[in-house]
């Protein structure tokens, strides 16, 4: 465990153990002995602003997966989620997307545009079988077995 100590507010704390010059672990908070914002960077990267391969950031960038207020990654769950195959939040896109505004192949939402969409007053049949049978594939109380009666798709 390595503490970084620059004269800046905050703290920035790393694992020793590294792979591919990254650390395991980098957690950073606050700002440098400059100025700038300290940025996480490694393959766990936790902190205001990060970047890593799982990530847990108000900002920041996750190669597989990232969790936080403002994230961009393959899956995300955060406020303003900008997924590639999964996205969870209050906005939220993805080729899977769940939020109260969601761009997606699939999208579950209050409000949105995708493919298949399943949206206040519009239930694209396509849609309410996927994601109900994604609720039952993941054990979640959705429907409890029964897929509720869709209206036909609007013209």
């Amino acid at each position: 465990m390595v503490p970084r100590i620059d004269g800046g507010i905050g703290f920035e704390w790393r694992t020793r153990a590294e792979y591919y010059g990254f650390p395991l672990v980098c957690v950073a908070f606050g700002r440098n002995g400059r100025g700038g914002m300290r940025v996480a960077r490694g393959w766990i990267a936790v902190g205001q602003f990060a970047i890593g391969a799982v990530t847990f950031a108000q900002f920041g960038l996750g190669l597989v997966f990232g969790l936080g207020q403002f994230m961009a990654a393959p899956m995300v769950v955060a406020q303003f989620a900008l997924g590639l195959l999964f996205g969870l939040g209050q906005f939220a896109t993805g080729y899977v997307a769940v939020g109260q505004i969601a761009f997606g192949y699939y999208a579950l939402c209050q409000g949105g545009i995708g493919w298949h969409v399943w949206r206040q007053g519009y239930q694209d049949p396509q849609a309410v079988e996927f994601f109900a049978g994604l609720a039952e594939r993941l054990g979640l109380p959705f429907f409890q077995g029964k897929h509720p009666p869709t209206p036909e798709r609007a013209p």
